[in-house]
Order: structure tokens, then sequence, then C-alpha cells
């Protein structure tokens, strides 16, 4: 049973009464809220994610809720609870939907300490990954949304999982992230793609969310190897440029992303240095969608080669 089962009123009280519990990827979520801008967008962006039944288990337990004080009225705030505890300052209620994304991103950054992970988009494609590790204001989301429209699979667009015992990265598809300009340059690129409604005067600027492809979504659990390391750049005006960097510098770069590297210890060297044994890594420059799709397109791994 997917969340498009449910007609959005279902969903709505559902959400309101006991909550749903929905996986993405190797992770439970039970979600609670009365928030209707909430349900509106669980609805469009999570339609193919399945349902868990309830009073399973679930890794993380989240509810968004109004203030109980004058802040219900005035102005209208919203909290992110993470096991009933209030975990980050209250937000415009108007942001309600990106805190929820933002709050997912923190329950795993936080607590999935059995995988080494890197704030990075990771995609595939013919049983090989790329990872794009890369700061805010890089590209990396607008370039991850170009590829998965042109048949690349989402494994995630901030969050690479490496499994510890065989270095495969794990899937964890959920909506991309886009922000300020990057929103109608996705819209131009790709005018079929679903994008919830956008919500200004965030900490990011304005902010929208692409709903992830649904064979992306169905493989969640089908993880793959490394191939690539890409750090994107983009630059307005700049040539498609794809240049060769050594492992070595590689290895630190990545490790300057990830989040529980130095938590993960000897453990999580390991895993890094195995992740990138086989893997070809680039500096990777553009301000062309279609050329920097291109580029990627022409992505041989090299086991392929050898």
């Amino acid at each position: 049973m997917n969340v498009s089962s449910l007609t959005e009123p279902d969903l709505k009280r559902r959400l309101a009464q006991h909550g749903i519990a929905i996986r993405t990827g190797a992770f439970v979520t039970h979600l609670q809220t009365a928030i209707p801008r909430v349900a509106e967008g669980i609805h469009l962006l999570y339609a193919d994610f399945p349902l868990i039944e309830q009073g399973g288990f679930a890794d993380f337990h989240v509810r968004l809720a109004r203030p109980r004080n004058f802040r219900r009225w005035f102005k209208p705030q919203v909290l992110f609870l993470f096991d009933g505890d209030s975990t980050f300052k209250p937000l415009p209620l108007d942001q309600a939907f990106p805190m929820l994304e933002w709050g997912l991103n923190w329950c795993v950054s936080s607590h999935a300490h059995s995988y080494l992970m890197i704030h990075a988009a990771v995609i595939e494609k013919d049983g090989f990954a790329a990872m794009l590790p890369a700061p805010p204001g890089s590209g990396k989301s607008t370039l991850c949304a170009a590829l998965v429209n042109r048949g690349w699979r989402l494994l995630s667009d901030e969050l690479a999982l490496v499994r510890l015992r065989d270095r495969k990265i794990m899937p964890l598809p959920r909506p991309i992230s886009l922000k300020n300009a990057s929103i109608d340059l996705l819209k131009r690129y790709e005018p079929r793609a679903i994008l919830s409604r956008e919500v200004a005067d965030t900490m990011k600027g304005t902010v929208a969310h692409m709903k992830p492809p649904a064979d992306s979504v169905a493989r969640a659990m089908e993880a793959v190897p490394l191939a690539w390391v890409i750090f994107p750049k983009y630059q307005n005006g700049a040539a498609t440029r794809l240049d060769m960097l050594p492992q070595s510098r590689a290895l630190m770069r990545v490790a300057d992303n990830a989040f529980n590297y130095s938590t993960l210890g000897a453990d999580g060297f390991e895993a890094l240095a195995g992740l990138l044994e086989n893997a070809q890594c680039h500096d990777f420059s553009y301000s062309q969608l279609d050329e920097a799709v291109s580029a990627f397109a022409a992505l041989k791994p090299a086991t392929v080669l050898t």
C-alpha cells in the first residue's frame, strides 16, 4: 500500500489522528501532524512511497505541530518534534513542509551510524553510482534533478549512505530540494517535473521540492557500487569541463563532507578508502544543463574499461 492509495482528505485525517508510518529507503518514519500543508506535500511528493502497517517498528517518530502559546494565532509557527522533544527553533507555519524535509535529513544524519554518511547527491546508471559531494550553492541539487529527469536513478539528493560491510551505497530517494533560481531553471529544463509550491523567505531563500521518480522509489533497497566521485560547481558562463582528480585529494575532500567520518574512527577511514578504491574522481564545472547531462552520459566505469 502506497501513499497514493489514500485520497488527500483520508491522508489528512490519518496524519492528524494516529499518524502514518512511511518507508524511505532503509528507514521507517512515523509521522503525525494536523498541518494541512504538510499533508498536501506528502500527498503530492510521496505518492509512490510505501506505507507500513500501524503499530510496527519505526526508526524515527516525528510530529509537526503548532506551539501551544500565543504564536498559534499571532504569526503562527511550526515545531519539529522528535520523540516528543522540540529539536529546532520554531519556523513560520508557511515553512512546515520544508521543515519536515530538513528534519528528516537530520534524523538520518544524526542517528544512522551503521553507515558512513556523506553530504552528497548520488545517482546511478547501469549498475554504477556517481557521487556528487558539494557545499550549498554549488549546483549539486540542480544537476541531480536534471540527471534523474534524463535516465539516471535517484539514490539521494542529500545523503550518500555507504554500507560499512561492503562499501556499496544504499539508496535514500526522497524529494529533491531546489532553491531560488534553480527552481525556474528546472521548470524550463523539464516542464513535466512535479514540484511542490514555492516557499519564500526561508533560511535558504525560496525553496521548492521535486517529486522523485517512481522507479527510484521502487528500487530503494538496491545498493550499488561507486564508480565516480564528481565535485560539481555551477559557474555562470563557464564551459563544461571535467578534470581528473587524484584519489588521495578526493578522499580528503569527501572526508570533509562526511557527517560521521570521525565518529566511526578506523571503520570510517576503511569505508572511505574502500569506497574510492575503484572510483574515478573529477572536478566538474558547468553552466548549461544539457551539456552537463551529455558529459555524464559519456562516463564509463573503470571496471568496464579494463
